[in-house]
């Protein structure tokens, strides 16, 4: 069983940051991917990043101001959220593909979302 927990949401003022974190726990053998969406009310949800062994990629509408990291030694992927704005208030999801047992297939797990709200 693999679980993704994330923490680091709140209010926030436009122009601030924040960090969130996922942490993976369970069954782990490997994680080929971590990914980062979110979801604003009546929206759909959105792909905001992607973290590989091969480097990061962004969204056009955060590239710049977000940033992706992960502590290996945790299992633990990181979203640096600068410069945030009003239009970032969203639930956020992160979104691992993770390999539990060298003998099974990787499979996508999601975390529990938590809340980003940029206001003044």
């Amino acid at each position: 069983q693999v679980q993704l927990v994330e923490s680091g949401g709140g209010l926030v003022q436009p122009g601030g940051s924040l960090r969130l974190s996922c942490a993976a726990s369970g069954s782990i053998f490997n994680i080929r991917a971590t990914d980062w969406y979110r979801q604003a009310p009546g929206q759909e949800r959105e792909l905001v990043g992607t973290i590989t062994a091969a480097g990061t990629s962004y969204s056009e509408s955060v590239k710049g101001r977000f940033a992706i990291s992960r502590d290996n030694a945790k299992n633990t992927v990181y979203l640096q959220m600068n410069s945030l704005k009003p239009e970032d208030t969203a639930v956020y999801y992160c979104k691992a593909q993770v390999m539990p047992t060298r003998w099974e297939r990787y499979r996508d797990y999601w975390g529990q979302g938590t809340q980003v709200t940029v206001s003044s």
